[in-house]
């Protein structure tokens, strides 16, 4: 058991029970602790489930060109900043909802509840946060930077739609999956089937938190929190299995406009499956599970992000290959902080070995005649 810190009694700070990685939150020095609390870095997946839509929308927009080795570089910047950007928002939903979190039985022992770290402390901590995600965003295209620009209101309202609205689930999926627009501007432009993926991910984003809201139904009743899951009431369990079928159709839908092909429809219903194993699993054995099957979605999530870069390794109705056109670094291509790759030089005879030895014997022919005009290039 945890015992709250409160500002009165500041000693009795503890590792939470049930944190996702308790070993590792009670080595870091004990100073950082709470702050590690606050960032959720004890709590690893909700930075997956920021960083796994990033991952899809960049595998999304690649189904049509093939992958590029700079996406490696994109793929890590993406982890960094699904790290901080995530921690930053949980400290701001920390802030904003320090009142209720002492309210509430599984969040009374939060830092800032608790008094472990000051208002003025998680202030700080939250523009050091968004001081190394600024890091990450000078390193993105033009098109990501600004994309990425658009999800901070997103970002600063949501903890408050819980107080006005039953749908607070859907807002988290509009502000969680907006990683899928920005992987795909970091890849080439967002297009049609890029927004059928993002509202496809904003249906799963309220199936997986109407399963994880569950677990503070009374508490939030208690103190007039709104949720899907108080919404829904005993169907909740049948009704976020519908919101995960219907992401299963849009994911499906726009892995087939974008020329997915087989692969697509099978990433589809595996994720499909496994929305519905979780749907089996809490009807049969109970919501205690909904904390389960709340973190199995990263399983879920990477189905799909992982199905979208095999199915840009292997585009369809063309040669196997890994890489676009069997470049390193393609022309043309974004790289961080406006870097240019080093261009290949063009041979001057592209094209045959028949059309090269024509050019030159006009070349030749015209020389003699006096005439420098260099004859057109004859494909």
């Amino acid at each position: 058991m945890t015992t709250p810190q409160t500002p009165e009694n500041p000693g009795n700070f503890a590792v939470p029970a049930d944190s996702a990685l308790p070993g590792w939150l009670a080595r870091l020095p004990r100073a950082w602790q709470p702050y590690a609390m606050l960032a959720r870095l004890d709590r690893p997946v909700g930075v997956w489930l920021l960083f796994l839509p990033c991952v899809m929308g960049l595998g999304f927009a690649r189904l049509t060109t093939g992958l590029y080795s700079i996406d490696l570089l994109w793929i890590l910047l993406f982890l960094i900043g699904a790290v901080v950007m995530r921690g930053a928002g949980c400290t701001w939903n920390d802030i904003t909802d320090k009142d209720f979190d002492a309210k509430v039985a599984r969040t009374a022992a939060r830092p800032i509840p608790s008094g472990a770290v000051s208002m003025k402390q998680a202030y700080l901590f939250l523009l050091a946060q968004l001081g190394i995600g600024f890091l990450v965003w000078l390193a993105l295209p033009w098109d990501a930077k600004i994309t990425a620009l658009l999800a901070l209101p997103l970002v600063a309202i949501y903890p408050y739609t819980k107080r006005v609205t039953w749908w607070p689930q859907a807002w988290l999926g509009l502000t969680f999956n907006w990683g899928v627009l920005v992987g795909a501007a970091t890849a080439s432009v967002i297009t049609g089937p890029t927004y059928l993926l993002y509202f496809g991910l904003v249906l799963w984003t309220i199936a997986y938190d109407t399963i994880y809201a569950l677990q503070d139904r009374e508490d939030d009743a208690l103190i007039g929190v709104r949720s899907t899951a108080r919404l829904f009431g005993r169907q909740a369990v049948l009704i976020s299995f519908g919101f995960h079928l219907g992401a299963a159709a849009l994911i499906a839908l726009a892995a087939y406009a974008q020329g997915a092909g087989r692969l697509g429809a099978v990433t589809a219903l595996a994720f499909l499956a496994h929305g519905a194993w979780q749907a089996m699993t809490l009807k049969t054995k109970g919501e205690e599970k909904a904390l389960a099957m709340f973190k199995a979605n990263v399983q879920a999530g990477s189905i799909v992000a992982i199905g979208f870069l095999i199915a840009a390794m292997v585009p369809q109705g063309s040669g196997s290959r890994i890489y676009a056109d069997h470049e390193t670094v393609p022309p043309g291509i974004d790289m961080p902080f406006g870097l240019k790759p080093r261009q290949a030089s063009v041979p001057r005879h592209p094209y045959t070995w028949l059309a090269s030895d024509l050019e030159r014997a006009l070349a030749a022919e015209a020389e003699k005649r006096g005439d420098t005009t260099p004859p057109a290039p004859q494909q």
